[in-house]
């Protein structure tokens, strides 16, 4: 009988902890930490003080406490050839399947990139690189699978060149195997509460993927746009904040610990994602469950690190989960490191109405009526935000 009272207390008690709040009324009060202030309480003025002070610091903090620390060091990077098509999708596109080797320490691990260019245009063409974290088929080479995940067609109709790699062969997305991968050459990883896990490994082979589109010659490597869906979204604002090369960054409906702040507590919170996903994040991650107060970043804070790069992220009306007001305000309250570059943001002071996109500002949003997903209309919106920019 105890142990069955036990039982059913422990059970309310994780349900109450985990109980998901979706009333704005009941969003507590909550100051977010200082963008432009210093660990050392010096204001941050100029670019300078930014680029080599704050920004700094704030990466720091999140490897520390968030994401997990990216190795830096590795023997080498190798690309193969492994499947190469000069006319695919009836001769609109070229086709590579890339083989990406890492090697440490006398071990590798490969994984692939999917690329189609167009071949309509005779200068190297801007490319989106999907973080994939669906199933194979989305993006599938041989395009007997059409996906609006990944509307490789509508891509190169419109210019531009589409990629994409599958996250389970960096880390499986699974708590028991996600080391089983990538994390294989850094098991030190592992054994650090600051050490990254599956979406620190994700982000570490989109860099991988940037290092061999430097080297493609029908790739316009300063155009290089970084997209993920859901925790894919997570990853590529992750891997954007890290990696100044990717030239744009788009995070779509990516919520809690991607592009929404914390400490709204809304929908999703840092327990239940730690709970759920106890694989994501670094270990030192757990002590903000039911603490997001204490926690010394917010997200506002990640979406500032990619300044001045266009940032885009979108939230769908039947997805509270992911919070869509917070990922606005994160927006937001992003906009004064856009300032310091002389990026005046076009963000209202309230969210726009669903279906209607901000795209013509260095910070774009838009909450597409429908669930949580990557349509169609999303990549429309992502094209023109890209052309406003890339042409600017």
């Amino acid at each position: 009988m105890r142990s069955l009272l036990t039982m059913l207390f422990t059970g309310i008690y994780i349900s109450m902890s985990f109980s998901q709040n979706y009333d704005e009324s009941k969003v507590p009060f909550y100051t977010l930490p200082s963008l432009l202030v210093s660990g050392q309480n010096q204001p941050i003025k100029d670019t300078a003080s930014w680029e080599h002070a704050r920004r700094p610091e704030l990466l720091t903090l999140f490897s520390n406490y968030v994401y997990g620390t990216t190795p830096k060091d590795f023997d080498s990077v190798r690309f193969g050839i492994e499947n190469e098509d000069p006319a695919a999708m009836n001769g609109k596109a070229r086709l590579k399947e890339v083989a990406i080797r890492v090697y440490r320490q006398n071990k590798s691990i490969t994984f692939h990139l999917v690329l189609f260019t167009p071949t309509a245009q005779a200068s190297p063409a801007a490319v989106f690189v999907l973080i994939n974290n669906r199933g194979r088929s989305h993006t599938d080479p041989k395009r007997v699978v059409q996906s609006d995940f990944w509307p490789a067609e509508m891509m190169i109709d419109s210019g531009y060149g589409i990629a994409a790699f599958h996250v389970s062969e960096l880390a499986p997305d699974r708590k028991d195997s996600y080391a089983d991968a990538l994390l294989q050459l850094y098991p030190e990883q592992l054994a650090a509460d600051n050490g990254m896990k599956a979406i620190g490994a994700w982000a570490f082979g989109a860099s991988r993927v940037m290092d061999y589109l430097v080297t493609d010659g029908h790739v316009n490597a300063k155009q290089v746009v970084i997209v993920g869906h859901s925790r894919g979204g997570k990853t590529a604002l992750w891997a954007a904040a890290q990696d100044e090369r990717f030239s744009l960054c788009i995070s779509n409906c990516s919520g809690n610990t991607g592009a929404a702040l914390a400490r709204r507590q809304f929908g999703e919170r840092i327990a239940k994602i730690n709970a759920t996903f106890p694989h994501w994040f670094c270990n030192n991650y757990k002590r903000f469950n039911d603490n997001e107060t204490a926690l010394p970043v917010d997200q506002h804070m990640l979406i500032a690190l990619i300044a001045p790069r266009p940032v885009y992220a979108t939230n769908a009306t039947e997805d509270l989960w992911a919070d869509p007001k917070g990922t606005f305000l994160a927006l937001k309250n992003a906009e004064p490191a856009y300032a310091l570059y002389h990026k005046k943001s076009n963000l209202p002071a309230d969210p726009p109405s669903p279906g209607h996109a901000i795209l013509y500002a260095p910070l774009g949003y838009h909450n597409r009526i429908g669930v949580h997903d990557m349509t169609r209309f999303d990549w429309i919106q992502f094209i023109q935000f890209a052309r406003h920019h890339f042409r600017s």
